[in-house]
């Protein structure tokens, strides 16, 4: 399911998506695979299993879906990032988190850039 979430007043530099993209984040003893819960080119926001400290540097793999050539496939982008927030959820055994990309590809930064402008695209134009 793709929540196309776009605002002309947003004040974010880049666009974002809520979009489910697989995501596997890594630091020393902590392996967490999980999805996308919104995305952009600048960082991501997800669900984790364990609270993550704000400033925490990790290593972030994102499976990206593309279509080329009237082909589907998917994109791989490793980087990394550092945790600007974590967010407990009331009644539940998880967190939220907001994860700035701090080490990025500029062609991995076009990548999402792309596929979120791709996903956006009949929404902003018919704003």
């Amino acid at each position: 399911m793709v929540n196309k979430s776009y605002s002309p007043a947003d004040r974010r530099r880049s666009p974002r998506l809520e979009h489910n993209v697989p995501l596997k984040l890594s630091s020393g003893d902590l392996d967490i695979v999980t999805e996308t819960r919104n995305l952009s080119s600048s960082g991501v926001y997800c669900r984790v299993s364990a609270y993550i400290e704000p400033m925490t540097k990790l290593k972030i793999h994102l499976l990206l879906p593309v279509r080329k050539n009237n082909r589907s496939s998917t994109k791989r982008i490793s980087c990394q990032g550092v945790v600007v927030r974590t967010e407990s959820v009331v009644n539940h055994d998880y967190f939220n988190a907001a994860i700035f990309f701090n080490d990025i590809q500029p062609k991995d930064m076009h990548a999402i850039a792309d596929f979120v402008d791709h996903m956006l695209g009949p929404q902003k134009s018919s704003l």
